[in-house]
């Protein structure tokens, strides 16, 4: 499994953002966006993950083909955002029932284990803190998996436990093939295998 983008250029509100940006990361890789507020990295994520269009340039996705099929990088990819996507009103397991019926995911104990938030499940999200939000919208990536992961800043408000969890997290990923592309201003709990810095906005 590869993903690559070449010479990619994408503009937002009539500004570039960037652009002649190219990529790549394969299977078991974790590819660090860095640099300054205003420099793209969110607009590179969401233009991975298909919420936009690049102005120029191209992606590629090259992995095992489903059935004879060519696989679409659009159902391989799970992006977590600076929001985390979580209803108030629902407890954490209810959040977490949609996104697996949504996406025929799995174990909501074992996601919640993973992320030490097994005993407040039946809590409802208003009342979580947001270092346990976040925890939560993690607990997503394994309830509903994918091959590629699209991380924007997934540390933000998590206290130093929770930063380790996290680096484990990614690590197992990486060892079972997958393969993440990471946001960030600050260091990765995990040490990246590429960094791509992208210029000053």
């Amino acid at each position: 499994m590869r993903l690559s983008g070449r010479d990619l250029s994408a503009v937002r509100g009539g500004r570039t953002v960037f652009a002649g940006l190219s990529f790549a990361v394969g299977a078991g890789e974790l590819l660090a966006v860095v640099g300054p507020n205003g420099a793209g990295k969110s607009t590179l994520l969401r233009l991975v993950a298909g919420l936009l269009r690049p102005a120029a340039g191209e992606l590629s996705f090259d992995a095992p083909a489903n059935d004879g099929e060519p696989t679409e990088l659009a159902t391989q990819v799970h992006y977590l955002g600076h929001l985390d996507a979580l209803k108030p009103a629902l407890t954490v397991r209810q959040n977490l029932a949609f996104w697996r019926k949504l996406w025929d995911g799995g174990d909501i104990d074992a996601a919640l284990a993973a992320v030490r938030l097994d005993h407040i499940g039946d809590l409802h999200v208003s009342a979580l803190s947001a270092g346990q939000r976040r925890r939560v919208a993690l607990a997503r990536l394994l309830v509903a998996p994918r091959p590629v992961w699209l991380l924007d800043e997934p540390a933000t408000a998590l206290d130093s436990a929770a930063e380790e969890g996290l680096g484990r997290l990614i690590a197992a990923h990486l060892a079972g093939g997958g393969l993440a592309i990471a946001a960030t201003h600050r260091d990765l709990p995990v040490a990246p295998t590429a960094t791509l810095a992208l210029g000053p906005a």
